[in-house]
């Protein structure tokens, strides 16, 4: 395994060091527009070049990558263009051949592990979903829901055991067995839920191993953690009602 990096957290101002942001259910309208979806199947790692702030008071992260600028498969990027990077939708704000620029909020730094990168870090990177892309993983949004703790990475055979704890409890109801979830942008199935420890376990096979960041960290180290979609949506349905109302009105019929 590659050796980690060490968290760059320096460039933070206080108040993103020392509190961290209330999860809000809502905020406006716009919150709730799908802007882009991905799939989970990450195209190549890439490797950070700087992350830091800029003159105008923010903060941006410059990637040094080639297929997700166009080298293979669909088409390259453009400027405003979307892409997941470790699992986090950002907005390609520069670019050339070689590298692209995207913004961090000071809320993507609350809520993501993206501040803990420093130069040379991997990162998952994958392009924006098009309607002529093949879905290989599930319907990811690139909303960080929260990150997780990895707290054990136990070989068997050829593969990887990972499991990880979630920073926040009350996302555990979205997390089954056999069921979707996205970690660094990575789309995996979940084998194992453990309620009493918020914790969820992964296997990672040999291929997965070698084109994914994860393998590269080790215990302690945090990940970014997005449930998946269809999840909410029901549990939502379910708690407002509807879900009920629904099922007796079939049944009637």
């Amino acid at each position: 395994m590659a050796a980690s990096f060490t968290p760059a957290t320096s460039f933070l101002p206080k108040t993103l060091t020392t509190r961290r942001a209330p999860f809000r259910k809502i905020r406006s309208a716009s919150a709730l527009t799908v802007r882009s979806i991905f799939t989970g199947i990450v195209e190549e790692m890439g490797r950070v070049r700087h992350v830091g702030p800029t003159d105008a008071g923010g903060f941006e992260l410059r990637i040094g990558a080639s297929t997700v600028l166009g080298g293979v498969g669909l088409g390259g990027v453009g400027l405003g263009d979307s892409i997941s990077v470790n699992g986090t939708c950002l907005t390609v704000s520069r670019f050339d051949d070689s590298e692209f620029t995207v913004g961090l909020s000071p809320e993507t730094l609350r809520r993501t592990s993206l501040s803990a990168l420093a130069e040379g870090s991997p990162v998952n990177l994958e392009r924006a979903l098009q309607p002529t892309t093949r879905m290989g993983g599930h319907f990811v949004q690139g909303h960080v829901d929260c990150t997780g703790e990895i707290v054990s990475v136990d070989p068997e055979e050829d593969s990887l055991w990972v499991k990880v704890r979630v920073d926040a409890p009350e996302m555990m109801r979205y997390i089954v067995p056999k069921g979707f979830i996205t970690v660094d942008g990575t789309s995996l199935t979940v084998v194992g839920v453990y309620e009493e420890e918020n914790c969820f376990d992964f296997m990672l096979v040999a291929y997965t191993q070698m084109k994914v960041v994860i393998p590269m960290k080790k215990v302690g180290e945090k990940v970014n953690l997005e449930v998946d979609i269809l999840g909410k949506y029901v549990d939502k349905l379910l708690r407002s009602g509807l879900g009920v109302g629904a099922a007796a009105a079939g049944g009637s019929s």
